[in-house]
């Protein structure tokens, strides 16, 4: 029987994550389904202002030699959290690796997913898989390729 995953049109609203715990679980398991090794909560650092700075999940493909960092966004309602999100994408810059924000929820207004995916560094959950399929150079299923696009 083939898993659910977060953002399958086929599964109901009990399979998206409804928290940042969830969203970090979820994308922890999309790359682990692709056979990649996954670490949570590492710390590489320290910001400006002397926080340790923290990526919520790096996903490595260890015969590439290759590594992804993503921060996990959640927004379950409108608010505040989303002026602290161009300030993540500038802090991914100081990573020593590669990395993205991947977001969810329904409290992102549509300015900000606009502004998220113009970055050219932020995906949406349900596109994280073919995502991480292009990034580590693993097949990309034959679904994916025949999708309808999105009407412009």
């Amino acid at each position: 029987m083939a898993r659910a995953k977060p953002g399958d049109p086929e599964q109901s609203d009990m399979f998206a994550p409804g928290t940042w715990q969830g969203l970090t679980s979820a994308c922890a398991d999309i790359a682990r389904s692709l056979g990649l090794q996954v670490e949570t909560e590492v710390y590489v650092g320290r910001r400006i202002w002397g926080a340790r700075r923290r990526i919520d999940v790096v996903v490595s493909d260890p015969s590439q030699r290759r590594s992804l960092g993503i921060e996990a966004k959640y927004q379950r309602s409108a608010g505040s959290a989303e002026e602290k999100i161009p300030s993540t994408i500038e802090d991914i810059r100081a990573w020593p690796i590669p990395g993205i924000v991947v977001f969810h929820g329904p409290g992102f207004s549509a300015n900000m997913r606009a502004f998220l995916l113009s970055s050219g560094k932020a995906v949406g959950l349900e596109d994280l898989e073919v995502w991480l399929r292009l990034f580590f150079a693993l097949p990309v299923r034959k679904a994916f390729v025949d999708a309808e696009p999105d009407a412009e």
